[in-house]
């Protein structure tokens, strides 16, 4: 099994595919919690308002997926959902997922990313400080099982 760094730096990330929900929901079911369902996973592949990136190893295999949402006409991107599969955390590959995101947007003229992240979820939370995001609000039991979450943002220069 190759090491986690070089997984990173061997994997493709794309647009997310129609074909790509059986992959994707893979990567949903190793997780307990906060988990998509096949149909919203559907949905959200043909959506005008979802960006999907995915990225997969030299086999094909996907490594991560990463989705954003936009409102037509916004200016601003949120991130919805970033899934590592453990194999590759800490390999940088949710790094590059979410600098792949930041640069559709600037090419699409986003001023804006922000998202929600679990407040404690201490790699995420690293990674987007890393990344120059900061937190613009606490939000008290936001997630479904009651913890905490805190939505980060930053300027997309």
């Amino acid at each position: 099994m190759a090491a986690a760094p070089e997984l990173a730096a061997g994997a493709v990330i794309r647009r997310g595919r129609p074909r790509d929900v059986d992959a994707m929901q893979a990567l949903e079911a190793l997780f307990p919690s906060d988990r998509m369902s096949r149909r919203s996973l559907r949905h959200l592949l043909q959506a005008p308002t979802a960006r999907v990136l995915v990225a997969e190893n030299g086999t094909g295999a996907m490594l991560g997926n990463l989705i954003g949402l936009r409102r037509a006409g916004s200016r601003a991107i949120r991130i919805y959902s970033v899934v590592v599969a453990p194999e590759a955390r800490g390999s940088g590959l949710g790094r590059r997922l979410v600098e792949a995101l930041q640069a559709l947007a600037a090419s699409e003229g986003c001023q804006r990313v922000s998202l929600e992240v679990r407040a404690d979820n201490a790699a995420a939370r690293a990674l987007y400080d890393r990344l120059g995001y900061r937190t613009v609000a606490a939000l008290p039991g936001y997630y479904d099982d009651g913890s905490d979450g805190l939505r980060l943002a930053r300027s997309i220069p």
